[in-house]
């Protein structure tokens, strides 16, 4: 314990804990004294094999190196999510993490590009993103030229968690081995109701001032002993149950997950440089534990490496993550499916928003109120873009689609759909998760196409507009053809050695 640094203790480890404790250390350590509780009898559910942009973000702010990130988790690259029978059986799409075209303040790019189609010119939507087209053909380099591509990546999360864990002990964390026993809450003054401690079934006690709340699913701290409640989102995402199972590599890692609809669910597919991540989302209300079982196992591209575990979950949100002085994150806050990859993204932005919240003070009751507001606007958002997805399919040929096709959708979800289809009209969410090519890829690719577009495209006249988008196909284009394979840029980036590597089982989007 360090005199006049503010004690912080962190319940439970895994990518969330570990997140905490190293960005915590990483950027406040000298204002913090940080321990970390954790036992080794206690499994992790494990957090999202697969992620999304943001990750390279939050990884260059805590001056993570990328290589040596890269090496230590078996990573690879990801270009987006390849999703195949969604909208129905046989239609497949890319929901790419790129930049398609250039708009204009009045409208769109892929309004300008409707203009076009409506004449039969302007080629593919795909033919204006290098990151879509690249994904494509199983090509990928962080840069081309002057041009960084949007990227994000596929890692194993048990060696993520352990990587992190080096990190944090090399900058002061202290880890503390054992299972909780008792939540101690203060009964003085102002602080009555706070946690106190954590008495531990060795007997050591872990005092402190702000706790985390990272116990996973059971939610110890937030849930368990200060009874914040869970808004329960099954109506509208039915799913609570997923298989999940590693197999060999039969191939070269595409730089892309697949998300690949089911009957009674969907089932990913994440590439990373020494095994292949399976898994397979499904609800209960639908099938039996053993037919979505034998669904996934029927549907390997190798052979497994891992018995299949089974996972339970609740999708839904903590009402107020932040309570009185304690914060939980990753599965402790709530949980959203992995469709979108978004477990470890939820994680990092509540922790930017908690250092930047930081109860030095002691007294937070305004920095809770702020941070379960913006942490209210980011979980819905990500929920209606899931939601979304479902909801335009045209799947009728099993209970589970035809329950997501029929079903009622928040407003939000409604009027996006029916403003683009009838005026091409996308916007990008309030927390800018995801951006305008975000929603329009989807959208589109699940059959949605506008009936008018902004009359502003009409203006630089027809062989204008094919002049500049031509010259942007063309940079595509030329760009693509300098991008060497995946496989062949992770051969010289960021090879890891071809010796067995200890693995163990991880949700694709779940988090601890």
């Amino acid at each position: 314990m360090n005199p006049g640094k503010t004690r912080v203790v962190i319940a439970g480890g895994g990518t969330a804990g570990w997140l905490t404790a190293f960005s915590l250390a990483k950027r406040l350590g000298t204002q913090l004294d940080i321990t970390l509780v954790e036992s080794d009898l206690i499994g992790t559910v494990g957090v999202g094999e697969a992620t999304i942009p943001t990750m390279k973000s939050f990884h260059s702010l805590m001056e993570i190196d990328e290589r040596e990130f890269m090496v230590a988790t078996q990573a690879t690259f990801k270009l987006g999510i390849w999703f195949d029978d969604w909208g129905g059986i046989g239609d497949k799409y890319i929901h790419s993490f790129g930049v398609i075209g250039q708009g204009s303040w009045m409208a769109e790019f892929h309004e300008y590009w409707l203009e076009l189609q409506a004449q039969g010119l302007g080629g593919n939507l795909e033919d204006y993103c290098l990151e879509w087209k690249a994904a494509q053909q199983g090509k990928f380099a962080t840069q081309v030229g002057k041009m960084n591509l949007n990227y994000a990546y596929h890692l194993n999360a048990t060696a993520y968690a352990q990587f992190l864990r080096g990190k944090s002990e090399a900058l002061g964390a202290r880890r503390v081995e054992g299972k909780i026993a008792k939540v101690n809450l203060s009964a003085q003054g102002g602080n009555a109701g706070n946690i106190e401690s954590l008495d531990l079934e060795s007997g050591v006690n872990v005092p402190g001032e702000v706790f985390i709340d990272c116990t996973g699913f059971r939610a110890l701290l937030i849930g368990e002993v200060l009874g914040v409640g869970y808004e329960d989102w099954g109506h509208w995402l039915a799913a609570d149950s997923a298989w999940a199972v590693q197999t060999e590599s039969t191939q070269a890692p595409p730089p892309f997950t697949r998300a690949m609809a089911q009957p009674i669910g969907w089932q990913w597919r994440i590439p990373l440089q020494h095994r292949t991540g399976n898994g397979i989302v499904y609800s209960s209300r639908f099938c039996s534990d053993d037919e979505a079982r034998a669904q996934l196992l029927g549907n390997l591209a190798g052979p497994t490496i891992t018995e299949p575990r089974q996972l339970k979950f609740r999708t839904g949100r903590r009402q107020q993550p932040w309570h009185r002085n304690c914060i939980a994150l990753g599965l402790a806050a709530g949980f959203l499916e992995p469709l979108e990859s978004t477990s470890i993204h939820l994680i990092t932005t509540a922790l930017v928003r908690l250092m930047r919240l930081f109860p030095f003070g002691g007294e937070c009751e305004q920095q809770a109120e702020r941070f379960n507001t913006e942490s209210r606007f980011e979980w819905e958002e990500a929920r209606d873009f899931i939601i979304l997805h479902y909801k335009l399919t045209r799947r009728d040929d099993t209970a589970f689609w035809n329950f997501y096709r029929e079903m009622e959708v928040p407003r939000n979800v409604t009027h996006r759909i029916e403003i683009f289809r009838k005026n091409g009209y996308v916007w990008p969410d309030k927390v800018n998760l995801f951006r305008v090519d975000s929603w329009l890829q989807v959208l589109m690719g699940q059959g949605v196409f506008p009936e008018r577009h902004h009359r502003a495209t009409r203006i630089p006249g027809t062989a204008g507009l094919e002049e500049t988008l031509g010259q942007m196909r063309a940079k595509v284009a030329a760009n693509l053809a300098q991008l060497p394979d995946h496989q062949a840029f992770i051969d010289r980036y960021c090879p890891i050695p071809r010796t067995p590597v200890p693995v163990a089982i991880a949700a694709h989007g779940s988090s601890r």
